[in-house]
């Protein structure tokens, strides 16, 4: 099923519990929040229209001012942007343009069945610690079982305790 398309017995996605459990949430350094959400955040609302998904950003008080970013939506959505964010974090030049590719999709045009699937299918790195100074905190992306939480990330996000 298309993203962008339901049918009439299918409830949006918002209307869902299950895309509210486990929200993605890490902190980001504020370059890279300029970098991917525009300045001002000029591209936060097409980005959340095209992923479906709920994107807050939260300026922190730090030395290196990061902001904490809290994702809510389908499974797939969230790990698709959770990929993006890794690749443009990556100092890794393929990875970097990767996701700078993926970022100008997601700002263009709604995200496809097609593109979830090809995003996850992509194994992200895990030597690329290029990403520790850049992003952390805690990626939740499921409820498996027997765990109540499956914590899933690129190497080099600092995973930490969950947020109440």
């Amino acid at each position: 099923m298309d993203m962008g398309t339901r049918t009439v017995t299918q409830k949006p996605w918002w209307t869902l519990p299950e895309n509210f459990d486990a929200p993605m949430v890490f902190h980001m350094e504020a370059d890279q929040e300029e970098l991917i959400f525009g300045h001002s955040d000029t591209y936060l609302r097409c980005i959340e229209m095209n992923s479906h998904t709920l994107i807050q950003l939260e300026s922190w008080f730090t030395a290196t001012g990061q902001t904490r970013v809290t994702v809510v939506g389908p499974h797939r959505a969230r790990q698709w942007l959770q990929h993006m964010f890794c690749c443009v974090g990556s100092q890794d030049s393929y990875r970097h343009a990767r996701g700078l590719e993926m970022l100008e999709r997601v700002r263009r045009q709604p995200l496809t069945n097609n593109d979830l699937v090809t995003s996850i299918s992509v194994p992200l790195s895990t030597g690329d610690q290029s990403l520790a100074p850049r992003i952390s905190g805690t990626i939740c992306l499921s409820v498996p079982q027997p765990s109540p939480y499956q914590v899933m990330g690129c190497s080099g996000f600092h995973l930490s305790s969950l947020y109440p």
